[in-house]
């Protein structure tokens, strides 16, 4: 892929979803699932993902690596591609 593809692709993406932005809502939703779902390393990561996720009220995820996400499946819907 072109480095001038790939621009373009990013900005289809901006015209059709909203960038969820991290913040201080996000780190307080992010240090509470911390303290109840056990994520350590690289984990953290999916976590701050979905700490996003909630705090902006968005619950559906596309994904296509469903398995790290299932520990949050409660909280999250997953669309799996």
């Amino acid at each position: 892929m072109t480095r001038e593809d790939a621009l373009e692709d990013v900005s289809r993406l901006l015209r059709s979803f909203e960038v969820l932005e991290d913040g201080p809502r996000v780190t307080e939703w992010l240090v509470g699932l911390c303290r109840e779902v056990p994520v350590g390393g690289r984990q953290i990561h999916d976590a701050n993902i979905v700490a996003t996720m909630l705090a902006h009220g968005e619950r559906r995820l596309l994904t296509f690596n469903d398995a790290d996400f299932r520990r949050y499946g409660d909280r999250i819907e997953l669309v799996v591609t």
